[in-house]
């Protein structure tokens, strides 16, 4: 039995640049040392994105390090990985991408409590520069509250 692990690989600059319409949980496809990096906390979500290639899922740019104790059998760094996903998903997320200014999103990897690697997209639409200010204008309002929540 495999145990679950707290690991989380989170895309933070996701949530500030897009506006999330749906989220998905989808698995990955991947390679035995790839799995012991992301196990490790060796991977990135850094300008990561996903595009469809003969109706399948990809996700590209994703940067997982080389396994440290691999030899030749180590992975590419930031090969195309498939995502693992229903028909039924693929079908709407695929209508939905065609739209003008939507787009599907990475927003964590994490570890189900069977021990697999998923990750979470979203179905996003990029926030305009205003969006973005508001954005930071209500985080600050928040921490200035509970700031103010703690001196009383």
């Amino acid at each position: 039995m495999r145990q679950k692990t707290d690991i989380q690989i989170k895309n933070k600059r996701a949530s500030f640049d897009y506006e999330f319409l749906e989220r998905y949980v989808a698995g990955i496809q991947l390679f035995g040392t790839e799995i012991k990096s992301i196990r490790a906390g060796k991977a990135s979500l850094v300008d990561t994105f996903c595009s469809f290639i003969n109706g399948e899922l990809w996700v590209r740019n994703m940067h997982i390090s080389e396994y440290a104790f691999g030899t030749y059998n180590n992975h590419e760094v930031r090969r195309e990985r498939k995502l693992l996903l229903t028909k039924k998903e693929l079908k709407k997320l695929q209508r939905a991408s065609e739209d003008t200014g939507v787009t599907i999103v990475p927003i964590r990897v994490f570890f189900n409590e069977k021990g697999f690697a998923k990750m979470e997209i979203a179905l996003a639409k990029g926030k305009k520069q205003y969006d973005k200010r508001q954005s930071l204008r209500e985080k600050d309002d928040k921490r200035e509250m509970d700031r103010m929540r703690k001196i009383n």
